[in-house]
């Protein structure tokens, strides 16, 4: 099989907080059936993502959502690569995020049976190298739910 030529990509993520956000969207939209989150910020320390949201949350669905994202890491699923046509991926993956000059051939990550998306980023090899989520704060203004989080007692070591 020839090798897809990709977009270039124009940053570094840290594998594992990139790869709890791949968590986070599918956890929000299976729970909440809004979009994957349409502004993000991860970095290895702490990050956010935005949910388009009709109302603010309680304290008790905040906590629902980082249980099931630590269900999911801790169920040591495996996270892999493939390469598909855009057309075909656009009957797995949501590709609105999409730049328009984005590749003909798409990098879709998946994570087991639970998440696919098309992505360019670095992620870990299995969810149990992500380690512990924590949601640190949360806020909703007009339509916008924002999640920042954290990892803790993360096991991902970067290949030396």
């Amino acid at each position: 099989m020839e090798t897809p030529v990709l977009n270039e990509h124009n940053k570094q993520e840290y594998p594992p907080m990139h790869t709890a956000e791949h968590v986070l969207n599918a956890t929000m939209v299976k729970m909440y059936g809004c979009p994957r989150s349409r502004n993000a910020h991860i970095e290895r320390k702490k990050s956010k993502c935005d949910y388009e949201l009709p109302r603010a949350l309680r304290e008790e669905e905040i906590a629902a959502i980082e249980r099931s994202v630590n269900e999911v890491l801790a169920a040591d699923l495996p996270v892999s690569i493939g390469f598909m046509p855009r057309e075909e991926a656009a009957s797995i993956v949501d590709l609105s995020k999409l730049p328009d000059d984005a590749s003909a051939t798409l990098r879709i990550v998946r994570i087991g049976d639970y998440d696919a998306c098309a992505c360019i980023g670095a992620h870990v090899q299995h969810t149990a190298q992500v380690g512990r989520f924590k949601i640190i704060s949360h806020d909703y203004d007009n339509g916008r739910l924002r999640l920042r989080f954290k990892l803790e007692d993360c096991p991902w070591q970067e290949d030396i």
